[in-house]
C-alpha cells in the first residue's frame, strides 16, 4: 500500500460548502469581531478577510493583533444549530469506510466542533484522531510546521506516505511542498496545486490507487 496516512479537512470538505454551515461560522466571526473585540461592522468583513491571507486562519490574525481568548473565540464562532446544515450521507461513510488507511481530521478548527461536524454526518467512528488549531498552535494550515506537527501526531515520518485531502488549493498546494501528495475536494478538473481532484466521493479510492 503506497500511503498509510489519509487527513481528512473538515469544514468545507467533509461537507459540502453549498449547505452553508461555514458562511454561517463566518457571520459568527464576524460577530464576534464586532461585539466582542469593538471592531466597527463596516470594517469586520474586510479586516477578517485579510488576517485569513495573512495567518491562515482569522484566528490567527485575532490572536497577534487583538490578545484574544482563544477558546472563548471557538465556543462563539461554532455555537450553531448543526443539525440545520449538514447531515450524513451513506454513500461518502461507505467509500471513506472502505478506505484500508489510517484516517485523521485535520482541521484548522477546534477539536470539539470537530467531533460535533463528524457526529452530525455519522462518521465518528471512521476516524482515529483529530489534529486541531490547538494541536499545532502555533500554527495552521497552510503553514510547513503544522504538517510536520500533524505528521508526528499520526506517527508518520515519511510525508510521502501521507495524503492532504482539502477544499482549498493553498492547503493542497502547502502539502505538496511538505513531501505529501494532496487531493483536493470540490474541483471538477485537475490542477497543478494538488495531486488529484474530485467531486464525488466514489472516485475518491481510484484517486488514491
Amino acid at each position: 500500500m503506497r500511503f498509510s496516512t489519509l487527513f481528512f479537512d473538515l469544514d468545507d470538505t467533509l461537507y459540502p460548502n453549498s449547505n452553508g454551515l461555514w458562511q454561517a461560522i463566518r457571520g459568527r466571526i464576524q460577530q464576534y469581531m464586532i461585539e466582542r473585540i469593538g471592531i466597527p461592522e463596516k470594517d469586520a468583513p474586510a479586516l477578517r478577510e485579510q488576517y485569513f491571507k495573512m495567518y491562515g486562519t482569522t484566528l490567527r490574525g485575532l490572536q497577534a493583533r487583538h490578545k484574544i481568548d482563544t477558546d472563548d473565540f471557538l465556543a462563539f464562532v461554532h455555537d450553531l444549530p448543526l443539525g440545520n446544515y449538514i447531515t450524513p450521507s451513506p454513500i461518502q461513510r461507505d467509500v471513506i469506510a472502505s478506505l484500508p488507511q489510517r484516517k485523521l481530521v485535520f482541521t484548522n478548527a477546534d477539536i470539539n466542533h470537530a467531533r460535533r461536524v463528524l457526529a452530525a454526518l455519522n462518521l465518528s467512528d471512521l476516524f482515529s484522531g483529530i489534529v486541531d488549531i490547538n494541536a499545532v498552535a502555533p500554527y495552521c494550515k497552510p503553514m510547513p510546521e503544522s504538517f510536520a506537527i500533524a505528521q508526528e501526531l499520526a506517527d508518520e515520518p515519511d510525508p510521502r506516505k501521507c495524503v492532504m485531502i482539502d477544499d482549498l488549493p493553498r492547503t493542497t498546494r502547502a502539502a505538496l511542498d511538505a513531501g505529501m501528495a494532496s487531493i483536493l475536494y470540490g474541483a471538477e478538473a485537475p490542477t497543478s496545486e494538488a495531486s488529484g481532484a474530485f467531486v464525488n466521493w466514489q472516485d475518491l479510492p481510484v484517486l488514491l490507487g
